[in-house]
Protein backbone atom coordinates (compact mmCIF):
# COMPACT_ATOMS: atom_id res chain seq x y z
CA UNK A 1 0.00 0.00 0.00
CA UNK A 2 1.33 3.06 -1.23
CA UNK A 3 1.29 6.13 1.48
CA UNK A 4 0.08 9.07 0.16
CA UNK A 5 0.99 12.81 1.32
CA UNK A 6 -1.61 15.68 2.21
CA UNK A 7 -0.60 18.46 0.67
CA UNK A 8 -1.41 21.41 3.23
CA UNK A 9 -3.48 24.03 1.79
CA UNK A 10 -3.20 27.33 3.21
CA UNK A 11 -5.76 30.01 3.02
CA UNK A 12 -5.31 33.67 2.27
CA UNK A 13 -4.52 35.51 5.32
CA UNK A 14 -6.32 38.82 5.79
CA UNK A 15 -4.70 41.87 5.66
CA UNK A 16 -5.22 43.58 8.84
CA UNK A 17 -3.98 46.88 7.40
CA UNK A 18 -6.78 46.60 4.33
CA UNK A 19 -8.80 49.31 5.88
CA UNK A 20 -5.92 51.91 6.50
CA UNK A 21 -4.62 51.53 2.13
CA UNK A 22 -7.62 51.65 1.20
CA UNK A 23 -8.21 54.44 -1.70
CA UNK A 24 -8.91 57.61 -0.34
CA UNK A 25 -12.85 58.62 -1.08
CA UNK A 26 -12.43 60.75 -4.86
CA UNK A 27 -16.01 62.08 -5.37
CA UNK A 28 -18.07 61.34 -1.99
CA UNK A 29 -21.60 59.83 -1.54
CA UNK A 30 -23.75 62.38 -3.90
CA UNK A 31 -21.54 62.35 -6.85
CA UNK A 32 -20.85 58.42 -6.94
CA UNK A 33 -24.99 58.33 -6.39
CA UNK A 34 -24.72 60.91 -9.25
CA UNK A 35 -22.52 58.60 -11.52
CA UNK A 36 -24.55 55.43 -10.63
CA UNK A 37 -27.82 56.91 -11.72
CA UNK A 38 -26.65 57.62 -15.08
CA UNK A 39 -25.54 54.27 -15.72
CA UNK A 40 -29.08 53.62 -15.18
CA UNK A 41 -30.98 52.74 -18.32
CA UNK A 42 -34.59 54.06 -17.81
CA UNK A 43 -37.67 52.86 -19.23
CA UNK A 44 -39.87 54.78 -21.87
CA UNK A 45 -43.02 55.92 -21.03
CA UNK A 46 -44.67 53.05 -23.10
CA UNK A 47 -43.20 50.88 -21.45
CA UNK A 48 -43.48 52.17 -17.79
CA UNK A 49 -47.22 52.22 -19.00
CA UNK A 50 -47.43 48.95 -20.22
CA UNK A 51 -45.85 47.27 -17.23
CA UNK A 52 -47.68 49.43 -14.69
CA UNK A 53 -50.86 48.37 -15.90
CA UNK A 54 -49.74 44.78 -16.13
CA UNK A 55 -48.82 45.46 -12.42
CA UNK A 56 -52.26 46.19 -11.23
CA UNK A 57 -54.30 44.09 -13.20
CA UNK A 58 -52.44 41.62 -11.60
CA UNK A 59 -52.80 42.56 -8.12
CA UNK A 60 -55.95 42.64 -8.87
CA UNK A 61 -56.97 39.62 -9.91
CA UNK A 62 -54.66 38.24 -7.05
CA UNK A 63 -57.26 39.88 -4.76
CA UNK A 64 -60.35 38.63 -6.10
CA UNK A 65 -59.01 34.95 -5.96
CA UNK A 66 -57.67 35.42 -2.70
CA UNK A 67 -61.39 37.01 -1.69
CA UNK A 68 -63.22 34.05 -3.29
CA UNK A 69 -61.28 31.53 -1.84
CA UNK A 70 -61.94 33.58 1.45
CA UNK A 71 -65.77 33.83 1.12
CA UNK A 72 -65.51 29.77 0.02
CA UNK A 73 -63.92 29.42 3.15
CA UNK A 74 -66.06 30.99 5.51
CA UNK A 75 -68.94 29.84 3.64
CA UNK A 76 -67.75 26.45 4.24
CA UNK A 77 -66.62 26.90 7.97
CA UNK A 78 -70.38 28.39 8.54
CA UNK A 79 -72.26 25.24 7.24
CA UNK A 80 -69.69 22.72 9.22
CA UNK A 81 -70.51 24.76 12.24
CA UNK A 82 -74.07 25.49 12.73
Amino acid sequence: MESSSVESQTEPQANPDASLTAEPVKGGFVADTLAELRKVVWPSRQQLFGESVAVILMVTISAFAIAAVDRFYSWGSSQVFR
